[in-house]
């Protein structure tokens, strides 16, 4: 596998950091991944599973939302809506530069945002969610402590994986304006869900009404005693090497 750098711009007009990791021979189809909630592209796991695509020659392309990781702009002016944005933004420019994405990945936050950016890609074929909430709204639970203080002031600054990130009010409305059920139960792709029975960050009962809102064909993938950021390597790697074998028959 090799991987190249890129940038490219984004819904809110900022340059996104973006790599895009390709097979070593020919490729068989291109895939989008949105990554975790204030995580980047360079996240380990997400690199263990682009690795295990490329050996079924597929290419993925990541990148960074804006004000995360490389990407330029402020983490305070986005929100869900954005991301979405930014996933056809990237989208856009893949089809531009290279192929439309046939499949779209999303971990976490970023699952959330892969299910509702299909019904904006015509290329998309098949959809896979790893940890995924089943309402993006579950990511408040994160600083819940500070949502009476951003409902007050306008915004707060909570700490997030470590990190001080500045959460405003229109993020939090934003949530709450985001319908997930029907967006699911009409998605019209093939849908794999990868998630773990002892996820403590977004619980096993989001992947379960994700499979029920979803029509056929889906799947579900349990990643037995993996945690949500998939730290310990064995894990991704396996998402990888299933999720390859799962996506072959729709491409």
């Amino acid at each position: 596998m090799t991987s190249k750098k890129i940038e490219f711009t984004g819904a809110l007009n900022e340059n996104l950091s973006a790599k895009i990791d390709l097979p070593d021979g020919e490729v068989k189809a291109y895939a989008l991944f949105a990554h975790c909630f204030t995580c980047s592209k360079d996240l380990k796991a997400v690199g263990n599973i682009t690795k295990g695509l490329a050996e079924f020659g597929i290419a993925t392309f990541r990148f960074d939302f804006t004000g995360l990781g490389q990407s330029s702009g402020d983490f305070s002016d986005t929100n869900f809506s954005s991301n979405i944005e930014d996933l056809v933004a990237a989208a856009e420019y893949m089809n531009d530069e290279y192929e439309s994405p046939s499949i779209l990945i999303g971990h976490s936050l970023g699952g959330a945002a892969v299910l509702q950016a299909a019904h904006r890609i015509d290329s998309v074929k098949a959809v896979s969610v790893i940890g995924a909430p089943a309402d993006p709204a579950h990511v408040k639970e994160n600083f819940s402590l500070k949502i009476d203080e951003i409902e007050e002031k306008g915004s707060a600054e909570v700490s997030l994986a470590g990190r001080p990130f500045t959460i405003k009010k229109q993020f939090l409305d934003d949530l709450e304006e985001t319908s997930m059920r029907d967006k699911i139960r009409g998605l019209d792709r093939a849908l794999i869900i990868f998630h773990s029975p002892i996820d403590n960050q977004v619980g096993i009962d989001n992947a379960q009404k994700i499979f029920v809102a979803a029509k056929h064909p889906k799947s579900f993938i349990s990643l037995d005693e993996a945690d949500h950021l998939l730290s310990t390597a064995s894990d991704s790697i396996y998402v990888g090497k299933v999720l390859g074998t799962w996506a072959e028959k729709y491409l």
